[in-house]
């Protein structure tokens, strides 16, 4: 190395790539792009062990939101462990039922790696929204979804009210969320013109936690720096109101269900929510029940360090608003160009200078 000029082999491979360092401050000052040099921009690292970048304004405004967040939540551990695994066991019994197919069409909504069961009231959201973005969710008829099992009345909700959680009453809507490691749900704001405050939500099964201010990134699944982190231990009942249920986005990030966790969510629907109608494509007869449904769920064994590979991981339903335009548009071309080459498959090689694959359907 001595004889080269160099005593670090990290200067010689510098002074080979300056490139390198020119194309990353190009991008990391600001300057570039039509920014104009209003300061720097938040962004992913290479590493998904990093951290986004931010500056000292930014550390501050953070550190001010966790602190709102954290104000506007509330937390009671108020089942005992014997509690937990009574209801554990009719979550069970639910997870059963729906793979039997006993329950109605809108009852059960199964996602990779997560399932969701309606009760009471259920809702349209992510990918079955008619028109896509906020304020689209639209309440099913009602009698689209079956009624809050008993059980749940009983051994949750009556608890609550007994430990001033929510007033006799309150609740008419409950959704079991049954996670599998590495499962996740993306940032979101529970729909404001659907649901009164506060959201409760009771933890069961295993440890995770609720992350709030975090953004999502897909090819590969990355999920940015949250703005507050709040564990959420089995039995706890958590509830949000104020700036942690209106005015963040919170999410369950893949890492973050290292085991099998269920949550029972407990809401109350405004009485001027809005509602399919019968019209609607996504709108069924509540009167008779479909079909039953076919088990989709998958009983391979769960890897339990999948959630610390989130290149494997497949997504929740929520994070796919934007149609697949693109991929409808690549398998068209794919088939015109290979009735083309059906033509003249010289003459095609020669203009587009690639084969076209074919995949089976």
């Amino acid at each position: 190395m001595a004889a080269s000029g160099y005593s670090d082999l990290r200067e010689k491979l510098k002074s080979m790539t300056p490139h390198r360092d020119d194309y990353k401050n190009k991008y990391a000052d600001g300057t570039s792009n039509g920014s104009g040099g209003k300061g720097r921009k938040r962004k992913f690292r290479e590493s998904d062990d990093d951290e986004f970048e931010h500056s000292d304004d930014s550390a501050d405004h953070r550190e001010q939101e966790a602190s709102r967040v954290r104000s506007s939540i509330q937390q009671k551990n108020i089942f005992t462990p014997e509690e937990c695994a009574l209801i554990e066991e009719k979550i069970d019994d639910v997870v059963a039922k729906g793979e039997a197919g006993r329950y109605r069409e809108h009852t059960v909504d199964r996602a990779p790696l997560r399932n969701k069961y309606f009760f009471g009231e259920g809702y349209t959201y992510g990918s079955q929204l008619e028109k896509r973005g906020p304020g689209q969710e639209r309440l099913y008829r009602k009698g689209e979804v079956d009624e809050i099992p008993s059980w749940v009345h009983e051994l949750v909700i009556k608890r609550l009210v007994s430990s001033g959680v929510v007033p006799e009453g309150f609740v008419n809507s409950a959704v079991i969320n049954d996670y599998q490691p590495g499962g996740c749900i993306v940032s979101h704001v529970d729909p404001l013109h659907i649901f009164a405050r506060p959201i409760v939500s009771v933890s069961f099964f295993s440890d995770s936690a609720l992350c709030f201010g975090c953004r999502f990134q897909f090819k590969p699944i990355r999920v940015s720096e949250p703005v507050f982190v709040l564990p959420v231990r089995r039995g706890s009942v958590t509830v949000l109101s104020g700036y942690a249920a209106d005015d963040i986005t919170h999410c369950i990030r893949p890492q973050d269900i290292k085991e099998r966790r269920a949550v029972i969510i407990l809401r109350k629907t405004r009485p001027d929510a809005p509602r399919l109608d019968s019209n609607s494509p996504l709108s069924s007869s509540p009167v008779e029940r479909p079909t039953p449904l076919k088990a989709k769920r998958s009983h391979r064994k769960a890897d339990p360090d999948a959630a610390h590979r989130p290149r494997v991981l497949e997504m929740d339903k929520e994070e796919n608003r934007h149609p697949s335009h693109s991929r409808h548009r690549r398998h068209s071309i794919s088939s015109e160009n290979y009735w083309r080459r059906g033509q003249d498959s010289d003459k095609h090689r020669e203009s587009s200078g690639r084969k076209v694959k074919m995949r089976r359907h």
